[in-house]
């Protein structure tokens, strides 16, 4: 991994704080009004517990993922917590990842994701922007493609995915409360997904 897994962290850490407003308002119109809030503190904590010394990946996800466990409130705590831990488990003692590697990270998360939410793709969550993207992932690197353009596309999938989330009732968490009412609003979870994904994409852009 270019510039190691601190450097990733980093950006990830910057664009969710970034977006703590705009993620609020999203969790404003359909949950408790904290996601921004809550995601942009977790990950201040993890950046205090990460160091640029750290060059095992597995060790620095597990890291992360412990911290935003205990550190982020509501659902979204348990849930990023969990696929960070999940992610780190299968990086154990690697410096720097293959596109094979990011595939088995996508896959692990997902796979933490659902045993701890009890959630699938359609229901209105993080899923329906992180099982698209990692599936186009996939399929991208089987085809050859890099890790940069493999990246690109999983991005404009989440991207889609978040999208979707406009058009669908919500069945998991605070928002299905709405039920109907939950249409026509984005899910706030599937865009800091998003805003995570990206930010990796842009990580190994170099930018």
């Amino acid at each position: 991994m270019p510039g190691g897994i601190y450097g990733c962290m980093s950006l990830i850490s910057k664009r969710i704080t970034d977006n703590k407003d705009f993620l609020t308002e999203l969790d404003r119109e359909i949950g408790d009004s904290d996601h921004g809030i809550n995601m942009a503190r977790g990950f201040a904590a993890v950046m205090e517990k990460l160091s640029p010394e750290d060059t095992d990946i597995g060790a620095a996800l597990k890291k992360a993922g412990m911290t935003l466990l205990s550190k982020v409130g509501g659902a979204s705590g348990p849930l990023y917590g969990t696929a960070y831990m999940e992610a780190g488990k299968i990086t154990a003692g690697k410096t720097e990842l293959t596109p094979s590697d990011m595939k088995a990270v996508l896959d692990a998360a997902i796979a933490g994701i659902q045993k701890r939410g009890k959630a699938v793709r359609g229901e209105k969550t993080m899923l329906d922007a992180i099982i698209p993207a990692a599936e186009t992932f996939s399929a991208k690197i089987s085809e050859g493609a890099d890790m940069i353009s493999a990246l690109e596309a999983a991005c404009e999938s989440a991207r889609e995915g978040v999208e979707y989330t406009k058009t669908i009732i919500a069945t998991k968490g605070r928002a299905s409360y709405l039920g109907e009412r939950s249409i026509g609003h984005q899910d706030p979870g599937a865009t800091s997904a998003m805003i995570t994904l990206e930010a990796i994409r842009d990580y190994y852009r170099g930018a």
